[in-house]
């Protein structure tokens, strides 16, 4: 029987940066499984360079048990590592890789539990999501679950097993990110008061998106229970202007709105729009077509499941453990909680403070709680 260890070091092995394919890491699993007599689906993206891996042990009309991880890593480039990235290797009780807590180390485990899986006769189903291109947006695991919503059949419970240090977590925030384009009206620089300046427009909005914060920040709706209690805005790219003696007719900046659970997001879009009209119309006396434009740049909603639920009694039983907490990054949960209606808990091996870093690793012990999760899951279903 391979162990988790073996998986790893040959998932490791593939680069599977989100910009480029990673078709060979989901052959790899897709021949290991289909060597178990597991039956898999494949989801590809548009040109077929990439592809979610859907698989199912045991009865598929049985509502099941989804282990679901994300194939893709983010790059490494100006990155000081000590070691190559895409080569596992073994120090001080750690394994070091890209990928490795980013969630390679969960599917090496998850691998592991499916060969237990299925030498065992199992009365609820182990169903096994490996998707793609989640950390530009949560975008491969759409197109799953657009086949998974016509089911006869829609999943009991959903583990994500992103990086928490084994604790079940059972919330999220959500996350919304727009690109703003002003424009405004060239002109020669000497001449500067007969144009309009796309980026004095576009920091007029910026400001006005710093004054909604703070005032969230003051008296907006807050949880302590995550590590940032309330709802974040955050501008985080900002591009204009050609050279200095020329008025610029154009700025465009990326922001992202990072919500609680209960905050209603939209209404906070509506007021960034709202303020965006109103600096516009003051530069039309101007120029009359002075405007900003929005265009989506990626989005996935928050995750909130009751901590007195029996999805996360579920985990508890399989990690042995009694706590819950909260986290600001985003996974796949919220999707699968909003598109299937299917209660997710987030619970992985790895710390997330070590990933998308130089010298990610994973622990020994990590990966050994992990396994003993899983199979504590295979056990649990097959009695």
């Amino acid at each position: 029987m391979k162990t988790s260890l073996d998986h790893l070091d040959k998932l490791i092995a593939f680069p599977t940066v989100s910009r480029d394919s990673n078709l060979e890491l989901i052959a790899y699993i897709r021949d290991f499984l289909a060597g178990l007599g597991v039956v898999t689906t494949l989801v590809e993206n548009e040109d077929g360079r990439k592809a979610n891996l859907w698989a199912t042990i045991g009865p598929e009309e049985v509502p099941g048990i989804v282990l679901s991880g994300h194939t893709d890593v983010v790059p490494v480039e100006g990155q000081a590592w000590s070691s190559d990235p895409f080569r596992l290797e073994q120090r001080n009780g750690n394994y070091y890789g890209r990928g490795t807590a980013d969630m390679k180390g969960f599917i090496a485990c998850c691998l592991r539990a499916a060969e237990m899986a299925a030498r065992t006769k199992l009365h609820t189903p182990i169903s096994l999501a490996f998707s793609y291109d989640e950390e530009i947006g949560c975008v491969g695991v759409r197109r799953l679950l657009d086949l998974l919503k016509v089911a006869p059949v829609k999943p009991r419970l959903c583990v994500v097993g992103e990086p928490t240090l084994m604790q079940a977590v059972t919330a999220h925030k959500g996350k919304l990110g727009f690109r703003v384009t002003a424009h405004g009206l060239e002109a020669h620089s000497s001449l500067a008061p007969i144009g309009v300046n796309a980026i004095y427009m576009a920091s007029d909005l910026i400001g006005a998106i710093r004054a909604i914060q703070k005032e969230i920040a003051e008296t907006g709706l807050r949880d302590g229970d995550y590590e940032v209690a309330y709802t974040t805005l955050h501008v985080g790219k900002v591009q204009g202007g050609e050279v200095m003696n020329i008025v610029p007719n154009r700025c465009s900046f990326d922001f992202e709105i990072r919500y609680l659970p209960e905050e209603d997001a939209n209404a906070i879009v509506s007021r960034i729009k709202a303020a965006a009209e109103n600096i516009a119309e003051g530069y039309r006396g101007v120029f009359a077509e002075a405007r900003f434009g929005f265009m989506d740049l990626q989005s996935y909603p928050a995750m909130n499941t009751p901590v007195d639920s029996e999805a996360v009694k579920f985990v508890h039983a399989l990690t042995g453990g009694n706590s819950t907490g909260k986290i600001t990054f985003g996974t796949e949960g919220g999707l699968f909680q909003q598109a299937l209606g299917t209660p997710a808990v987030v619970c992985g091996p790895g710390n997330i403070a070590v990933a998308h870093k130089p010298d990610e690793h994973v622990s020994e012990a990590q990966l050994a709680q992990c396994d003993l999760m899983l199979e504590r899951l295979v056990v649990k279903l097959s009695t």
